[in-house]
C-alpha cells in the first residue's frame, strides 16, 4: 500500500509526555476496580483472624486455646508449631520478626496465633477467646523512655562526617543548641492488607498480595513454607494504597494465607480490619533532633553537629534504611562545610516502624528546617533570606558537595526558589501579613517558602535494577507486564505510555496486566520514587529490542536500508509502501520474527560505602518549592490553610495530568504529618489511636482554599532517564513543610517574633495553643 492510498495520521493517542487520564481512573469512580477482596471467592475458601497479645512486653508462661479450637466454624488454629519453615519474616535479615510469637511479647498486639474459620465473623470471634498467662516486663514505647532506659539499637547507626566540626563550631559569632521532635505517621490506605492464597499441586502456591515488593513476599512465603520461590506465585493487580506500608508489612498475612492454605489444602484469606491493621502494622518513624550549629552574622552555617534518634519498634524492619536516609536528607537544600551527623535507631516495645512515603527524608529534612528557622529567629531575619544564603552553589562553586561527599551536579534550587517567591509576590505579601498582625488581636497569619531536594535511588544498590515483559501479537495488540506496582499513583499508565511512544501505536494498543513474579523475576519494591525510572528504562529495553528485530526483517525482505524502515503513527513505513501497524506485525510473525522481549534496567553511576560514609547513593535530584499561608486563633490554637503555591520540578513529565495529582496528594498527605495525624499509646503499651475516630488524616475541607500546582516548565533531567523524566512520587510530600513553617510565623507573631516558637510536629491545634501561650509569657 502506498502514500496515496493509504491516510497518515498525525499523531498517537497517549505518547509520553502527554496529560492522560490513570487507566484505572473512572473504574475507581464506578466501584469496579478490582481488588483482591473483590475476586470471586473460590470453592471452600477460608478465613484467617489474628490472635494478638495484649502486653506491650511479657515473657509467654501458658497458652491455652481450647475455647479457640471448640468454637463453632473453626477449622484451625495455627501457632509456630505448623511452620515447615522458619518462623521469621523479617525484611532485613536480621531474623528479628517472628511470624508467631513463641515465649516472649515485644509490642501490645504482636501475632501469637492465627485462627482459619469457615467465616471471618467466626474466626475473628474465636480469635479472643484464647487464655495466656504472661509474666509482664518492663517496657518503654518511646524515645525518651528508650534512652532513659539505655535501650538497644535494632540496627547499628550511621555517621556522615565532612569537615571538622568539632573545632569549627566555636570559630563564629554565632551557635546555639536545640531539640526538634518529629511524629510519626499512620500510612492510613483505604485498602488495608490482605492476601488470598490458593494451594497448587506439589509444593506450589499461588498468593494474592496487597503489596509492593512481590518478590519479597515470595521469598518469605518460600522460607516460612521450607520451598523454593520457584513454587511461590505472587499476584498484585493494584494497590488501595500504599505509601510504603505495604513494602515490608505484607510479609505477615501472605505467609499466613500460604501456610493455613498448604496445610488445609483449601483457599485462605486473611483481611484485617481498620483497627487490627493499625495495631499491628509499622508507621512512619518518629524521630528526636538534638542538634548544635555555628553561623555568621548572614545567617550563614559554618559548622553543624546533629543526631536523629528513632522510634524503631521491636525488630529492625527497614529502620536502618530508613534513618540512613534521614541522614541524607539532613541538609535539605543547604551546604554545610563542616558536618557531622548521626543516626540512632533505637529499640522500642511497639509494633516496628517501617518504610513510609519520603522514607526517612521528611525527618532529616524537616529538621535542617528547623535549623535554618532558629537561626532567623536568633538573628531577626526572614528564614526565607536564611535558606537562600545557605542554598547549594553551582557545580564546581565549592559550595556543592554534601555530608556523604556527592556533588551536586545538577542544582536548580535558587531558580526554582526565586521563580515562585516573584510568582507569588511572596515579599509583598509577607509585610501585608505582618501589618495585619499588628492590628489583629486573635487571629494571627502566618506565610513561608520552602524548599526541597531529594535525591532520587535506593540507596540499597543492589534494588537499582527491574526488569520487564513484551509481547507483541501477531494483531498488533501488546501485553506489557513489569516489576513494578500499582498503588494509584499511575505507574501502569506511565509505563504503557512509554511502550506505546517506542512503537507509535496508540496507548488503548497496550494491554497493562497484572505485576506477577511468575512473570518477571527477583524485581524491587516499588519505592524510593524509583518505580517509573526503573520500570520505564525496563519496559523501553523490551520494546527497543522487538522494534529492532521488526526494523532489521522489513530492510531485509524489502531491500531498503534500515533508516527506510519508520515507525509512524499506528502504520510503519518501509522504503515507499506504508502499512498499519497489524499487518506489519502480521508479516513478521509469518516471517518467523520473535515478537516478545524480556527488558532489564539498572541505575548507572551509583554506589554507596555505609562504614565509610561515602559515595554516591542518588543518580539525580528532584526539586520544588512551596509557599503557603496559614490563620490560627489564638484563643483555641485552631488553624485554617489560606492559600498554598508550588512549583515542582519532574523534569520532561511523562503524564504531567499524574504529576500534578501526584504533588496534590503528597502535599495533603504531608500536611496532615506536620498538623493533624498524631500516634499515641497509653501507659500499657496499646495504641489508642487506632482508627478514624481516633486519628484525623486530612478532609478534603483541610486543603488549601487557594491551592495552584505547577510543574517547572523548562526542566529536562541531565541524566538520560526515561524521556528525560524525574521522580515525582516522594519529593513533593516535603513541600507541606512550608504549612509548619506559616503556622510557626503565625505563633511567633503574639511576641513580635522575637522567639522561635520551636513547634514540634505534628503541630495539633494543642500544641499551636500552647505555643502561643509560652511566647506571650515570653
Amino acid at each position: 500500500m502506498d502514500k496515496a492510498t493509504y491516510e497518515t495520521t498525525k499523531y498517537i493517542k497517549g505518547p509520553m509526555h502527554q496529560a492522560l487520564r490513570h487507566d484505572s481512573a473512572h473504574k475507581h469512580v464506578a466501584g469496579s476496580a478490582e481488588y483482591i477482596d473483590d475476586i470471586p471467592e473460590p470453592a471452600g475458601l477460608l478465613h484467617g483472624a489474628l490472635g494478638m497479645a495484649d502486653r506491650a512486653h511479657a515473657e509467654i508462661l501458658s497458652i491455652d486455646l481450647s475455647a479457640v479450637k471448640s468454637y463453632p466454624g473453626v477449622v484451625c488454629v495455627l501457632t509456630s508449631d505448623d511452620i515447615t519453615g522458619v518462623n521469621d519474616i523479617s525484611s532485613g535479615g536480621r531474623h528479628d520478626e517472628p511470624l508467631f510469637a513463641t515465649d516472649k511479647i515485644e509490642f501490645h498486639g504482636q501475632t501469637i496465633f492465627a485462627v482459619i474459620a469457615e467465616t471471618r465473623d467466626a474466626a475473628r470471634k474465636a480469635a479472643r477467646l484464647a487464655k495466656v498467662d504472661y509474666r509482664d516486663l518492663p517496657f518503654w514505647t518511646d524515645i525518651d523512655g528508650a534512652l532513659e532506659n539505655g535501650a538497644p539499637l535494632v540496627t547499628p547507626g550511621m555517621t556522615l562526617k565532612r569537615g571538622t566540626p568539632e573545632t569549627e563550631l566555636d570559630k563564629t559569632e554565632h551557635r546555639l543548641k536545640g531539640t526538634m521532635r518529629i511524629g510519626g505517621q499512620e500510612h492510613f490506605y483505604l485498602e488495608s492488607h490482605i492476601a488470598l492464597a490458593i494451594p497448587g499441586e506439589d509444593d506450589e502456591v499461588t498468593v494474592w498480595s496487597s503489596t509492593q515488593h512481590p518478590s519479597e513476599v515470595q521469598h518469605i512465603v518460600g522460607h516460612v513454607l521450607d520451598i523454593p520461590s520457584n513454587a511461590v506465585t505472587v499476584n498484585t493487580r493494584r494497590m488501595g494504597g500504599g505509601f510504603g506500608g505495604k513494602e515490608t508489612q505484607s510479609n505477615q498475612f501472605a505467609a499466613l494465607a500460604a501456610l493455613a492454605a498448604k496445610k488445609l489444602k483449601r483457599a485462605v484469606k486473611f483481611r484485617p480490619d481498620r483497627d487490627e491493621d493499625m495495631s499491628v502494622t509499622g508507621k512512619r518513624h518518629d524521630f528526636k533532633m538534638d542538634f548544635d550549629v555555628a553561623f555568621d552574622g548572614v545567617g550563614r552555617i559554618h559548622a553543624i553537629d546533629a543526631n536523629f534518634a528513632a522510634r524503631c519498634g521491636y525488630s529492625s524492619d527497614l529502620s536502618g534504611p530508613v534513618t540512613d536516609r534521614a541522614l541524607f536528607h539532613a541538609d535539605s537544600s543547604y551546604f554545610y562545610p563542616h558536618v557531622k551527623l548521626t543516626s540512632q535507631p533505637l529499640k522500642t516495645h511497639t509494633v516496628s516502624n517501617t518504610a513510609y512515603r519520603g522514607f526517612g527524608g521528611p525527618q532529616g529534612m524537616l529538621g535542617a528546617e528547623r535549623v535554618i528557622e532558629e537561626i532567623a529567629y536568633a538573628l531577626g531575619k526572614d528564614p526565607l533570606a536564611v535558606r537562600k544564603a545557605n542554598f547549594y552553589g553551582e557545580k564546581g562553586s565549592g559550595r556543592d558537595v554534601t555530608p556523604y561527599h556527592q556533588q551536586v551536579a545538577d542544582n536548580i534550587i535558587l531558580r526554582v526558589v526565586e521563580e515562585l517567591e516573584t510568582a507569588v509576590d511572596y515579599q509583598a505579601r509577607r509585610h501585608a501579613i505582618m501589618d495585619f498582625n499588628r492590628t489583629s488581636p486573635v487571629i494571627k497569619k502566618g506565610i513561608a517558602l520552602t524548599p526541597v531536594k531529594f535525591g532520587i535511588s535506593f540507596t540499597m544498590t543492589a534494588f537499582n535494577q527491574a526488569g520487564a515483559l513484551v509481547h507483541v501479537y501477531q494483531d498488533g495488540s501488546i501485553h506489557l507486564n513489569h516489576g513494578g506496582t500499582e498503588m494509584g499513583q499511575g505507574l501502569y499508565t506511565k509505563v504503557a505510555q512509554v511502550v506505546a511512544d517506542c512503537f507509535q501505536v496508540d496507548v488503548d494498543t497496550v494491554k497493562i496486566t497484572a505485576t506477577t513474579t511468575a512473570k518477571v523475576p527477583n524485581t524491587s519494591a516499588t519505592a524510593a520514587s524509583s518505580g517509573s525510572d526503573l520500570n520505564g528504562m525496563a519496559a523501553f529495553d523490551a520494546a527497543r529490542q522487538i522494534k529492532e528485530r521488526l526494523i532489521a526483517f522489513a530492510a531485509e525482505k524489502y531491500a531498503v536500508p534500515a533508516s527506510e524502515v519508520e515507525f509512524l503513527p499506528n502504520q510503519v513505513r518501509v522504503g515507499r509502501e506504508i502499512f498499519s501497524f497489524g499487518d506489519f506485525v502480521k508479516q513478521a510473525y509469518f516471517a518467523r520474527v520473535q515478537l516478545s522481549a524480556a527488558g532489564f534496567y539498572k541505575t548507572p553511576k551509583i554506589h554507596w560505602d555505609r562504614a565509610a560514609g561515602r559515595g554516591t547513593p542518588f543518580y539525580y535530584y528532584a526539586y520544588g518549592a512551596a509557599c503557603s499561608e496559614v490563620s490560627i486563633d489564638t484563643l483555641t490554637g485552631e488553624y485554617l490553610m489560606d492559600r498554598t503555591d508550588i512549583l515542582h520540578d519532574v523534569g520532561k513529565s511523562l503524564n504531567p495530568a499524574i504529576d500534578i495529582g501526584q504533588i496534590e496528594g503528597g502535599f495533603v498527605q504531608g500536611m496532615g504529618w506536620l498538623t493533624t495525624e498524631e500516634l499515641w499509646w497509653d501507659g500499657k503499651g496499646r495504641l489508642r489511636t487506632h482508627a478514624p475516630s481516633t486519628y484525623k488524616v486530612p478532609l478534603a475541607s483541610d486543603r488549601p482554599k487557594i491551592f495552584n500546582t505547577k510543574l517547572v516548565p523548562w526542566s529536562e533531567n541531565t541524566e538520560p532517564t526515561i524521556g528525560r523524566s524525574k521522580a515525582v512520587g516522594e519529593p513533593p510530600f516535603m513541600l507541606a513543610i512550608s504549612v509548619l513553617e506559616a503556622l510557626s510565623m503565625a505563633v511567633a507573631s503574639v511576641a513580635d517574633y522575637r522567639h522561635c516558637p520551636k513547634l514540634d510536629a505534628p503541630a495539633t491545634p494543642e500544641r499551636v495553643l500552647m505555643a502561643v501561650e509560652r511566647l506571650k509569657r515570653a
